[in-house]
């Protein structure tokens, strides 16, 4: 009961932020409110910042976008609850959690289905990628685009990971999806929800062994200063997802609809070359710190997971991996 108070007292005041609109002499501005659990630091906090300039360009400063960041407003599964119901106009999710509300999501939590970042890419701008965008609005909300969040890899605290065995008995904090977890548990590992906000101090107090995140993630958020190994094993590619709430969309006009598209596929152009620098600057930065970075050879993680693809033959998933390996 006292966190259903709680999360209503955010819900509420949330809906005020939205429901405060700004005016000037020319006429009404359109202010979309957009929240995210990330570091100011982070390439797609600073896309979502150019996100804000290109559609004040667009709309000649008929819109603009005010940013919450680092959890301000809740966890990501708050966030695309307020989306929901409109009390929030945007924010950014991992792809995993988004399983919990469109199930074709979870394709991208199945370890070692993309061959390569250009595969990746491939697919999220195939008919098939835009399907998956789009299939979250039966859910109230809107997939505005992709934003790059590279491939995961483990890291830990007391051993380093080199192949699939060592994560035997190791805890390991994933995202709030089951596909993570089983994704884990088919590696051998323990798998732990932790939300992110969280997971410093349950690496530090030993809830957690280990977790698992892209190189500019794991460093931004000084995991690095407890858990002094990292394996760059790269088992899954989930991107990161732009969310509009339905209703707010649906409330926007034709010609401010296109303003925000625009935008957004600036946005995530420029946050794809922002990627690729922080990623070799992240790991050089974090070596320099004293981690110690294992390439290991991916077969043998590659293998332990077989028996899980095999696992979805005949469903619907299984299709879509298929079509996915085919490209």
């Amino acid at each position: 009961m006292q966190c259903f108070s709680k999360f209503m007292v955010l819900v509420m005041s949330v809906f005020t932020l939205f429901a405060c609109s700004q005016h000037e002499s020319s006429g009404e501005i359109t202010v979309l409110r957009l929240g995210h659990t990330l570091d100011t630091q982070h390439s797609v906090h600073k896309a979502m910042e150019f996100l804000g300039e290109r559609l004040e360009y667009y709309s000649d400063g008929k819109m603009t976008v005010i940013i919450y960041p680092g959890s301000q407003l809740g966890t990501e599964r708050e966030m695309i609850e307020l989306l929901q119901i409109g009390s929030l106009a945007m924010t950014k999710v991992s792809a995993s959690p988004l399983e919990g509300f469109s199930p074709d999501m979870k394709i991208f939590s199945i370890p070692y289905i993309f061959k390569n970042n250009e595969h990746f890419w491939r697919v999220l701008n195939s008919e098939l990628g835009s399907d998956l965008l789009n299939g979250v609005e039966d859910f109230r909300l809107k997939g505005l685009g992709y934003y790059d969040a590279g491939s995961r890899s483990f890291y830990s605290n007391d051993r380093p990971i080199k192949t699939p065995s060592d994560l035997k008995g190791m805890k390991i904090r994933v995202l709030n999806s089951p596909t993570a977890v089983a994704t884990v548990r088919a590696l051998g590992g323990a798998a732990t929800p932790v939300s992110w906000g969280e997971l410093y101090t349950a690496l530090q107090q030993g809830v957690v062994d280990g977790a698992e995140n892209n190189p500019p993630s794991y460093h931004l958020s000084r995991h690095y200063e407890i858990a002094r190994y990292y394996s760059l094993d790269e088992h899954t590619s989930v991107p990161d997802v732009m969310l509009c709430s339905l209703p707010v969309w649906e409330s926007l006009n034709s010609q401010q609809q296109e303003w925000l598209t625009k935008a957004m596929q600036d946005s995530v152009q420029f946050q794809r070359q922002l990627w690729t620098t922080s990623t070799a600057e992240s790991l050089a930065q974090v070596e320099a710190e004293g981690v110690t970075v294992i390439r290991p050879n991916k077969q043998p993680f590659v293998d332990a997971v077989k028996p899980f693809h095999d696992s979805f033959t005949g469903t619907h998933i299984g299709e879509l991996i298929t079509q996915i390996k085919a490209m």
